[in-house]
């Protein structure tokens, strides 16, 4: 998915995780934007990580909701993103978490939180 979406995991950490991303025409909607999804993406996958940090070896989880907020247009020019993921509490069965999505310049593109499921070992 990383490949296709042109974005992957740089940087990790207890409770966080950052993605970077490149624009790119592939990533077009019918607009001429970069589709609202692939900076939704990015925030899942932060968010995801950031979670998954937190936990044991052996330990899972699973997203159970994400949400997205665009606060300005990505452009195919806008080029290489980056997204912050951030835990906001870890519980024992329910992790919730945040992201931002920033261009180059450090301007907000996007933001959203994602609510994570711990799953049992099996």
């Amino acid at each position: 998915m990383g490949l296709t979406l042109t974005y992957g995991l740089v940087e990790v950490g207890d409770g966080m995780a950052v993605f970077e991303g490149q624009t790119g025409p592939h990533l077009l909607n019918p607009a001429g934007t970069v589709h609202g999804g692939w900076a939704l993406a990015l925030i899942d996958s932060a968010t995801a990580c950031a979670a998954h940090s937190t936990l044991p070896a052996g330990v899972g989880y699973t997203t159970l909701s994400t949400t997205g907020n665009l606060t300005r247009p990505i452009l195919v020019d806008t080029g290489r993103v980056r997204c912050e993921g951030r835990v906001i509490n870890a519980g024992r069965q329910i992790i919730t978490t945040e992201a931002t999505v920033r261009d180059t310049g450090g301007r907000l593109l996007a933001h959203g939180t994602s609510t994570v499921m711990v799953l049992k070992p099996r």
